[in-house]
C-alpha cells in the first residue's frame, strides 16, 4: 500500500500530460471506428489476444507460435487492414491544420433546403455532397465541372429526370456547385440495410471516408435523408434539414433551431 502511494508521488508532470495524451488519442480512435467494420476487426484482435494467452497458459505450443508470429508483425497488419481508417484520421487531422471551414450563407441553406423539398414533392432522385473541412475535390473531379453559384433551381435542373447530370452526385463547396454527375464510393458497412438503394449506399459511403454532409432524397418514396459520419438519419422534413444544416460549422441560417434524429428505415434508391 505504502509503495503504491510512493509511486503515485513519484509521478512527473510530464508523465500525467503523456497519461492524458494517449487517453485522448484512444477516445478519438474509439470514436473514429465506432459503427464501422474496424470495431468488428478490433473485436476480433481481442478473441485472437485471448487465445494467445490461453495458449501460453494450456501449453498450446504450436498454437502459440502461430499467434506469436502473428502479432510480432501486427503493424504491417494494421496498416494494411486499417488503411482506408488510417488515410481519414490523418486527412482530418490535415485538414484542421491546413485548411478553415467552408464558409456558406444563409442563401446557400435555402437552396440546398428548397432544392430536397422540390425534389421530395415530385419523387426525383438526388445526391448532394456539402464539403466541410476535408476536401471533396478528388470526387469532383470524377464527375462535370460546374462551378456554377449555388441555387436551388441550378441544383433541380441537375436532377431533373433525362438530364446527363442527374446520374450521381453533386458536389458543394462554399456557395459553389463545383461539379455534378460525380461518382461516390459506396458504403462498405456490412451492417447497411439492404433495403438501401445505391444511392443512399454511396451516401454513406462518403460520410464513412470523408467529413462531408450528404443529402439524399429517394426517388422511389421522396423522403430526404442526411449521411454523415457513416450515419444515415431519415426521414426528413425541409425543415428538419434547415435546422441540421444551420447547426453545420461554417453555416448560418436565420432562426436557428435544433433537430433531432429519426430511426434509420429509408428504403428508397
Amino acid at each position: 500500500m505504502n509503495r503504491n502511494i510512493g509511486l503515485i508521488f513519484q509521478l512527473r508532470w510530464q508523465d500525467v500530460v503523456d497519461i492524458l495524451i494517449v487517453a485522448y488519442l484512444i477516445y478519438r480512435i474509439a470514436l473514429l471506428i465506432r459503427g464501422t467494420r474496424a470495431m468488428q476487426m478490433v473485436f476480433g484482435f481481442g478473441v485472437l489476444a485471448v487465445a494467445y494467452v490461453a495458449s501460453q497458459a494450456l501449453g498450446l505450443f504450436t498454437l502459440n507460435w502461430l499467434l506469436s508470429n502473428f502479432f510480432g508483425s501486427l503493424i504491417v497488419i494494421l496498416v494494411v487492414l486499417f488503411q482506408d481508417d488510417i488515410r481519414l484520421a490523418l486527412t482530418q487531422v490535415g485538414a484542421a491544420g491546413l485548411f478553415g471551414l467552408r464558409i456558406y450563407s444563409s442563401g446557400a441553406t435555402e437552396a440546398l433546403t428548397q432544392a430536397a423539398a422540390w425534389l421530395s414533392a415530385r419523387r426525383i432522385g438526388g445526391l448532394m455532397a456539402v464539403e466541410q473541412e476535408i476536401r471533396l475535390t478528388e470526387y469532383a473531379q470524377k464527375g462535370r465541372p460546374i462551378n456554377g453559384r449555388l441555387t436551388a433551381e441550378l441544383l433541380e435542373t441537375i436532377f431533373m429526370p433525362g438530364s446527363p447530370l442527374h446520374d450521381g452526385a453533386a458536389i458543394i463547396r462554399g456557395d459553389e456547385i463545383l461539379a455534378a454527375a460525380c461518382v461516390l464510393p459506396l458504403s462498405t458497412n456490412p451492417d447497411v440495410s439492404h433495403s438501401l438503394g445505391t444511392r443512399h449506399r454511396a451516401a454513406l459511403g462518403l460520410s464513412e471516408q470523408t467529413d462531408a454532409f450528404v443529402i439524399v432524397v429517394s426517388e422511389e418514396t421522396g423522403r430526404i435523408s442526411v449521411a454523415r459520419s457513416g450515419r444515415l438519419t431519415s426521414p426528413l422534413e425541409p425543415a428538419d434539414l434547415r435546422a441540421m444544416l444551420g447547426e453545420l460549422p461554417g453555416f448560418s441560417t436565420p432562426g436557428r433551431h435544433s433537430w433531432f434524429r429519426r430511426p434509420e428505415r429509408d428504403a428508397g434508391k
